[in-house]
Formats: C-alpha cells, sequence, structure tokens
C-alpha cells in the first residue's frame, strides 16, 4: 500500500487489514527496522531520508484527529483585529478554517488552501503573497514570495513543517519552502509553530526556524508509549519554548502542573490507563511553561513564596485535616 500510494495513515492500514491500531503500530515498527519504510505523522512513507517530501493527498489522511485538536487549541491563540502570518500546510489549513469566524482578522499566506478556506469569511482579510506554484503543497515559492514580504509587521506567524527537533527547531525537505517560511518567521514578532507528536525528534534537510526563535509550540498529547516525544518536548520547554497540549487536563498538562508529557484526558484515559506507570513524565521549569487550558499564559499568579503567610497556612491545615 505504501509503495502504491506514496503513504498510508495507520487508521487506514487497521481498516484494510481488520486489526486494531495497535498491532499495526507495532507492526510499521518492525518494518521499519528493516527498513523497508519509514514511520511519519501518523502513518508509513516510503523509506528516503532526509530528503523524501509526501504530498497534500498524502498528507491530508494523516494524522487527522491531532491536527484538528491542534487547530482547535491554536485557533484560541488569535485575537479580534489581529494580523497575522499563515504559512503553508495541512495543519495551518485547519487553522485557517477556525479563523474564518475572527472578526477583524488580517491573514498574510502564500498558501493557496489557507486562502481558499478563508475565502468566504466576509470579515477576514486575506493577502497573498506573489511567487511560483509549487503543486504538491499547494504554496507560493521563490523570490517573488520572499520580496512580497519585505518591510511587513505582524503579530505572530503559525507555521508548520516536516521536522521538529531542540537541535534544530523547525525543518522542512524542500528548499524553496524552507525559504519562505524564514521570510514569514522574519515578519514576525512571534512565532507559533504547529506540529503533532510524530513530527517531535524528527530532523529533515532544510531549517526554517531556529529553537530560540520560536515563541510557542501547539502539539498533541503523545502516545504513552512515545518516548522520543516526550525527550524532545523537556528539551523544548529547556530552551524556552512555550508547550500547549491540545486535549491535556489543564491540571496535568504541559502548563498545569509542570509536566512535559501530560496524562491521557477523555476517552483516551481509560485505554492507557494500564500503561501509565510505564510512562516517563517529564518535568517542565513551571515559571515558563504555566498555560491556561486553552494555551494562553497565566498571568498575574503570584510565586508560592510570595503568597499571604495566612493563607498558606489555612491551605495547608485544610489539607491535613482532608
Amino acid at each position: 500500500m505504501v509503495r502504491a500510494n506514496g503513504a498510508v495513515s495507520l487508521r487506514e492500514l487497521a481498516r484494510v487489514v481488520q486489526t486494531s491500531e495497535v498491532t499495526v503500530r507495532r507492526d510499521v515498527r518492525a518494518l521499519e527496522a528493516e527498513g523497508l519504510l519509514d514511520r511519519r505523522h501518523g502513518g508509513a512513507v516510503l523509506p528516503g531520508g532526509f530528503t523524501r517530501e509526501s504530498g497534500f493527498p498524502q498528507k491530508s489522511h494523516l494524522a487527522t484527529a491531532e491536527k484538528t485538536a491542534i487547530a482547535d487549541l491554536a485557533a484560541g491563540l488569535v485575537e479580534e483585529g489581529e494580523a497575522i502570518v499563515v504559512g503553508a500546510g495541512t495543519t495551518t489549513q485547519e487553522l485557517a478554517r477556525r479563523l474564518a469566524r475572527v472578526p477583524g482578522l488580517t491573514v498574510v499566506t502564500n498558501s493557496l488552501l489557507v486562502a481558499q478556506a478563508l475565502a468566504h469569511a466576509n470579515r477576514v482579510e486575506v493577502v497573498m503573497t506573489g511567487g511560483t506554484l509549487r503543486g504538491s503543497n499547494y504554496a507560493l515559492v521563490g523570490s517573488g514570495a520572499e520580496q512580497s514580504l519585505q518591510g511587513l509587521r505582524v503579530t505572530r506567524a503559525f507555521l508548520s513543517g516536516s521536522g521538529l527537533t531542540a537541535e534544530r527547531g523547525l525543518s522542512t525537505s524542500n528548499m524553496l519552502s524552507a525559504s519562505v517560511d524564514r521570510a514569514l518567521v522574519q515578519a514576525a514578532a512571534e512565532v507559533v509553530v504547529l506540529a503533532d507528536h510524530s513530527k517531535l525528534g524528527t530532523d529533515t534537510m532544510f531549517q526554517t526556524v531556529p529553537t530560540d526563535v520560536i515563541t510557542r509550540l501547539v502539539t498533541d498529547e503523545p502516545p504513552a508509549h512515545d518516548d522520543r516525544a516526550a525527550t524532545e518536548l523537556q528539551a523544548l520547554a529547556d530552551q524556552g519554548v512555550q508547550i500547549a497540549v491540545a486535549g491535556a487536563s489543564p491540571s496535568r498538562g504541559s502548563g498545569g502542573a509542570g509536566n512535559g508529557v501530560p496524562e491521557p484526558t477523555g476517552a483516551g484515559a481509560a485505554s492507557t490507563q494500564g500503561r501509565a506507570s510505564s510512562r516517563r513524565d517529564v518535568p517542565v521549569p513551571a515559571p515558563r511553561r504555566q498555560l491556561s487550558g486553552n494555551g494562553h499564559p497565566l498571568r498575574g499568579a503570584p510565586p508560592l513564596d510570595q503568597a499571604a503567610p495566612e493563607r498558606t497556612s489555612a491551605r495547608v491545615a485544610d489539607l491535613r485535616r482532608r
């Protein structure tokens, strides 16, 4: 199936062979060990190392639930009347669909898919870059796109990519796409990266955004067995990236009690509860990572040692009674 389509999702594989995604994931891992395919974005692709990139038809069917959750959380960061830039990608396309409801918004983009998602939003102004159309991801690239971004200034940029590591930051497999993404970053005061957990720890050929330039990462909750994603989240947090995890419990997510990798919540909690004991939770520095349930930093809360002494004593006494 991978040879015929270039990529396939775990969900589709499980449906075709009539087994669970857990079984499929194990088998795909074994096939990857033999060098027959690479695991990517909730599915599998043909092996190709740093230079291979799946086209839009393949990407659009991979990790769809994760992309939806990430887009829902990221949309909450955008305020009425803002001017932002949105890069190309299937995750940013999902974000654009939600931005159509934000009044007074101005969106600068090089993505035809993002522009199409906002085309009928009568309260959103869309500004397209120039450039040459790259058909594999429906994006405008080249010197025309980069020149049209010169002198532009917006509040934040929303970008996706092929991989994200603490060492190199966000990267992609195409040189032209990377160059335009760098131009988008230069136009923004803040940079928000949208990346599902499967991209964490994946490094591709062309760096687009160094880690020290990334303001915030919006990602989904990694599976309990994914130590690579957990380790990468910790490393990103240590370098000052704010982590917002879609679907995480506010009290246990990346901004609640300081866990870099949240515990399962909602419908997934029961299925992963038995594996929680083997999971390696990575603490995130609390002063830099306190996020509310919607992904915004919590402001105005004094550190514990600055709280009123009498209030602290009363709280301790109450806990002892309990």
